[in-house]
């Protein structure tokens, strides 16, 4: 029985390195196809990636014209743009919109997951795990080997106060970056528009269901405080960190000292982090051996 054919989806910023290890990881979990929408159209790493399984779009003022008439102002509606060209091509039955900083983790073969859905059911949901910085690793580009649940609503209030104490009340859900996780796909519905992290068809919100059990998120939103740092204005005032108004309010405010801190007890795999998250069940371990997927793939 032929299972299942996915592909993914995702609009790009990022050094080349870390381009080659999201493509070459999701080929290596057997992605049919990858379509990288490259933000800045001159970007060098889009002339380092030649593979037949992948194609790469440079957003030039020309492609968004040709596509909508206009580029998006916000990176967020380029994306769900770029999804949407997609989605609407229905190259593949599956297709994940994910970026370049996420990786998915499976117990268990995607296609097979996939397959095993009723034919009404439109996405599947994949929950989000946020990766630890973790200083004694050797550096595989993206470099983490822990990663902690997000704890979110009122139901994981007391665990969020017992994983994070004084900065619990900046953590809403648990995690810096979003809870919502993203989602695979089924291509070929009529009016559907997949969205970051959901969809809607017809102009109404698709329930998205629970998380699938057999498929993890993995996202490094903040593994590399240095990194962390030199985003952090944007994210403060475009991006996730401005759906949080006491993260935010707290971090336009604080010093450097005290963000160093609140860095070190919240995002580090310290002995102590990892023991209140794995009190919670919270954590969860993965080594993604991303170098040696690159050079598995050819994409060197």
């Amino acid at each position: 029985m032929t299972q299942t054919a996915w592909g993914i989806c995702s609009t790009v910023k990022a050094p080349a390195d870390q381009v080659r290890a999201f493509a070459a990881y999701h080929l290596s979990l057997g992605a049919a196809h990858i379509w990288l929408h490259f933000d800045t159209p001159d970007d060098p790493a889009a002339a380092l990636i030649n593979h037949p399984q992948i194609t790469v779009q440079r957003c030039t003022d020309a492609y968004w014209m040709d596509s909508i008439g206009k580029r998006p102002a916000r990176h967020q509606n380029r994306q769900g743009r770029n999804m949407h060209r997609i989605y609407q091509i229905g190259a593949l039955p599956w297709i994940a919109h994910i970026d370049v900083d996420e990786y998915i983790l499976p117990t268990t073969s995607i296609a097979a997951a996939l397959d095993k859905l009723p034919p009404e059911q439109s996405m599947l949901r994949m929950a989000p795990w946020e990766a630890l910085h973790d200083p004694a690793l050797p550096d595989d580009i993206f470099t983490a080997r822990h990663f902690r649940a997000a704890l979110s609503g009122q139901r994981n209030a007391d665990a969020r106060s017992r994983a994070f104490g004084p900065y619990a009340p900046l953590l809403s859900n648990g995690v810096l970056s979003h809870s919502a996780g993203k989602c695979f796909f089924r291509t070929g519905l009529s009016r559907f528009e997949p969205r970051l992290h959901g969809a809607f068809r017809a102009g109404s919100r698709v329930p998205g269901g629970e998380f699938t059990p057999d498929i993890a998120l993995l996202h490094f939103h903040a593994q590399d405080p240095k990194s962390w740092r030199d985003r952090l204005q944007f994210r403060l005032t475009r991006g996730a960190y401005q759906y949080n108004p006491p993260l935010q309010e707290w971090l336009l405010t604080a010093d450097d000292a005290a963000i160093d801190q609140f860095y070190r007890e919240t995002q580090t795999a310290t002995p102590s982090t990892l023991a209140r998250l794995g009190a919670e069940n919270a954590l969860l371990q993965a080594n993604l051996n991303l170098r040696q997927k690159i050079m598995d793939t050819g994409l060197t």
